[in-house]
């Protein structure tokens, strides 16, 4: 299992009730597709505009190209586009991963 984390920015005038709503909310064939691209422990917490998102995946790479060619994963970015901008790395499209500098079991 491979943990990571990346941030998200809600954009400006971007309200964080809505966002929450939409994820309280979100699509259960979203879901399956998170987790049909081997991803687990996924949370997204907080800070003013900032976002944190740590999850956990059997292979990250596979999961940044399932993901990447997921209908329905393309669906919920399109969804979401207006409450979100994040720092994607040219190369995957994926975004920026934090690096890990502290665990403990």
């Amino acid at each position: 299992m491979q943990r990571i984390a990346f941030i998200i920015n809600l954009n400006s005038g971007a309200d964080p009730v809505e966002y929450k709503r939409r994820h309280d909310e979100i699509w259960p064939e979203m879901l399956a597709a998170l987790r049909s691209a081997g991803m687990h422990n996924y949370s997204i917490f907080r800070h003013g505009t900032t976002l944190f998102a740590y999850l956990e995946a059997d292979d990250v790479e596979r999961m940044k190209q399932a993901l990447a060619h997921d209908e329905t994963n393309a669906r919920w970015q399109l969804y979401m586009r207006d409450m979100i901008s994040i720092d994607a790395d040219p190369e995957t499209g994926f975004a920026r991963l934090l690096p890990e500098m502290f665990h403990m079991e």
